[in-house]
């Protein structure tokens, strides 16, 4: 049974990852293939590469990069030349299953099936987020029809699959956790000695409160006891790069298999206004990191109801008493261990490929 999944890119990214991590399922009888919308062209892309040749996994590279995201003009285009590409790679190797991942690939396959409705496959859909569709109003119901008449919709936790029946109605799609695995660690050599270092790794965009993590370093400039390590790129560059005459903070590029190195810090920070659910908390958890939450659908879904390092509505004074008055105070190591008991029994990566590969044979 072939298998194809429809990714924006490959490059950093949480689908990305979790249709990675269901392609690398070694149970007999599946091929999958990673097919990319727009061509990936960072350092990230490079090594995802080498893990897919690693794997076996098969990929069909994009011809057309996308370097300007303005209101996503550049990513719709490459979506509505998506069919004719898609038609050569259907002719040659005949899916029998397509699993999209994220909006622009749902609307790609949207088009390719109302283009060619000669080509019948299985259709799958991941819901990976908890808001769609935004600044999309005219295509996104239009693409929800089809998904609904003729897929099965999958959502990846409780506030994904209840933000979906509230905004579009139909059946409440299933629920999938994805399944993430822990992570073999080595050192970070940038630790900062005698400080509670904290990480934040993560595209620089509205969705992942870039605004107000950068309020928090800011105000905690002059706490001696905090250094913060942000790695990551996006359209809100210029945000965190106002932060590089401050004192407490290290900016990097994203860095590949950034979960290898997460037990070198103290603390992961992830200030999200919305997730679909905050794989890199999961990763962290499993890896013995305990994660600075805001409270919100997605990523409350990744830790346990009573977990204590959490914010609500991205408060910024309620994240400074964090910072001010509850971590100095915390014990860590059973914040560890209550974490990752937690994920342990929620996100296997065995179970996700194996619940995937159970609708891919129905």
């Amino acid at each position: 049974m072939k298998v194809f999944h429809i990714i924006t890119h490959i490059d950093m990214g949480g689908a990305e990852r979790v249709a990675v991590n269901i392609a690398m399922s070694k149970s007999p009888g599946f091929e999958h293939h990673i097919v990319e919308l727009q061509r990936g062209h960072s350092a990230f892309t490079r090594q995802m590469l080498t893990e897919l040749k690693q794997n076996g996994i098969h990929f069909h590279r994009s011809w057309l990069p996308v370097y300007l995201h303005l209101h996503y003009y550049a990513d719709r285009l490459v979506s509505i030349l998506f069919p004719i590409r898609f038609l050569f790679l259907w002719l040659r190797h005949r899916p029998d299953v397509i699993h999209s991942h994220t909006e622009m690939p749902d609307m790609a396959v949207w088009l390719t099936l109302r283009l060619f409705p000669f080509i019948k496959v299985r259709l799958i859909r991941t819901i990976h987020n908890t808001c769609l569709w935004t600044g999309m109003g005219f295509i996104g119901p239009r693409v929800e029809r089809l998904m609904q008449q003729k897929g099965t919709n999958v959502a990846i936790s409780p506030g994904v699959q209840a933000a979906y029946h509230d905004r579009y109605g139909s059946a409440m799609p299933p629920i999938i956790y994805n399944g993430i695995a822990p992570t073999g660690q080595r050192t970070y050599t940038g630790i900062v000695p005698n400080k509670t270092n904290i990480l934040f790794a993560g595209r620089f965009e509205e969705q992942k409160g870039i605004t107000t993590l950068c309020a928090i370093i800011k105000a905690l400039a002059d706490d001696k006891r905090y250094h913060f390590h942000i790695f990551g790129a996006g359209r809100q560059q210029n945000i965190v790069d106002s932060l590089r005459n401050t004192g407490n903070v290290t900016i990097h590029p994203p860095l590949h298999g950034i979960a290898a190195i997460m037990r070198s810090f103290d603390y992961l920070i992830m200030p999200s206004a919305f997730e679909g659910l905050g794989l890199l908390s999961v990763e962290a958890s499993m890896n013995g990191l305990p994660t600075l939450i805001n409270s919100c659908p997605g990523l409350s879904d990744t830790l346990p109801a009573d977990w204590p390092l959490a914010v609500h509505g991205n408060d910024t004074a309620e994240w400074l008493r964090l910072f001010r008055d509850i971590l100095p105070h915390a014990d860590r190591k059973a914040l560890v261990i209550k974490a990752q008991d937690f994920v342990n029994k929620r996100f296997s990566i065995g179970e996700m490929q194996r619940k995937y590969e159970l609708l891919y044979q129905q």
